[in-house]
């Protein structure tokens, strides 16, 4: 080999060592990068570019920004202490008005009208006389009646004196008395018949409109007017039977009628009806309303709210839960700390709700702040 071709493969040589130390630094350097470190050989970071976005953080810096000082301090809230008031469960239904005693008044009879003692609206008491019919032959009737019950009563007595004498049989004696007595019940027709002439209230009420006149002529049914006690109200309102356990007689109740807008009647239940209906699936129930004014008048249409389960229990404002998945926690502070603290809860009402277990009463719970809050954390109560 010439000297030329000598020269010629070192220097091929140096050249294919000095491109693989090439890729070889190249390939280490990229490496060392991609895990945070530099090159062999690197003097440093690559300076930063403007506009890169990337800050360089402090020696000592923990990396989070505004939120480093969280928890730090004790942390803001409102608390109210846990009371114990008193709840019940209302259940709304709608009920129809009724007066504790309604009657129409008719004759037993036909007859005419003679006279009319009473006025619209008026207030009656029991046995007042509204209206007088005409009597003329209901007291002839009653006159021979009593006549015949006299003469036979005579004969009765003569008879019984003569008995013993056995100048009178003992058949012929019962006779006489079966006479005396059949006249004597005739007798008591023809007054009854002559009472039935004077239409008598039958209890204390108000008397409605007047529907006859003078002179009319009536028949049996007739409505001549209305009397109705309407100083106790009854109410009926069907409840769904689903709410049947709920029900008792003594219940407390109010009524409201939009005739007297804000206008309450307090009242009770009387009784529940011993069927269901079979079509709707509710129970009657009647209850009772004082109406000592007279407002409420049958026929009226009224919401009732009846109350039921009556009972004291702890209830806290309804912003105290924290609920997490299917759990309900509250925040107590005790000395400057906040204890989260897992609660049950029971009925709710707008605003607030009833706690069965987790709290005492008088213990101070979070009612705002409760996000900023953690276990065992430091509260300062704004409310104190």
């Amino acid at each position: 080999m010439s000297p030329k071709n000598t020269i010629t493969l070192v220097s091929v040589a140096i050249a294919v060592l000095c491109a693989g130390w090439a890729i070889y630094a190249t390939r280490h350097a990229n490496n060392s990068a991609a895990q945070g470190g530099m090159a062999p050989g690197a003097m440093g970071p690559p300076p930063m570019q403007q506009g890169s976005g990337v800050r360089r953080q402090s020696p000592g810096s923990s990396g989070v920004s505004g939120a480093s000082s969280f928890g730090a301090g004790p942390v803001p809230v409102i608390t109210r202490a846990a009371l114990e008031e008193s709840l019940v469960r209302e259940l709304k239904a709608l009920g129809t008005a009724r007066a504790n005693e309604a009657v129409e008044i008719t004759a037993k009879s036909s007859n005419i009208v003679k006279e009319i003692h009473f006025r619209d609206g008026q207030l009656v008491k029991r046995g007042a006389v509204l209206v007088e019919l005409d009597s003329a032959q209901t007291r002839a009737d009653l006159a021979v009646a009593s006549a015949a019950l006299t003469e036979s009563t005579s004969q009765y007595r003569r008879s019984r004196e003569l008995l013993p004498t056995q100048a009178l049989s003992t058949s012929q004696f019962e006779q006489i008395e079966a006479t005396k007595n059949a006249n004597s019940a005739r007798a008591d027709a023809a007054r009854a018949r002559l009472e039935d002439t004077v239409i008598r209230a039958p209890f204390s009420g108000r008397i409605g409109l007047r529907r006859v006149s003078v002179g009319s002529l009536i028949n049996p049914g007739t409505v001549i007017t209305t009397l109705d006690d309407a100083s106790l109200i009854k109410i009926d309102f069907p409840v769904p039977e689903s709410n049947l356990t709920a029900l008792r007689a003594g219940l407390d109740l109010s009524a409201e009628s939009s005739a007297y807008p804000g206008r309450r009647f307090a009242g009770t239940v009387a009784s529940v009806d011993s069927r269901i209906d079979p079509v709707s699936r509710t129970v009657l129930v009647r209850a009772e309303v004082p109406n000592p004014e007279g407002l409420l008048k049958p026929g009226m249409f009224l919401n009732v709210e009846l109350k039921r389960d009556q009972r004291t229990a702890i209830v806290i404002s309804e912003e105290s839960l924290v609920p997490d998945q299917t759990r309900q926690y509250v925040f107590v502070v005790k000395a400057g700390r906040a204890e989260k603290r897992e609660v049950k809860i029971g009925a709710r009402r707008p605003g607030s709700v009833e706690i069965l277990q987790g709290i005492k009463v008088g213990e101070r719970i979070v009612v705002e702040g409760t996000v900023k809050l953690r276990d065992a954390g430091l509260v300062r109560d704004l409310a104190q």
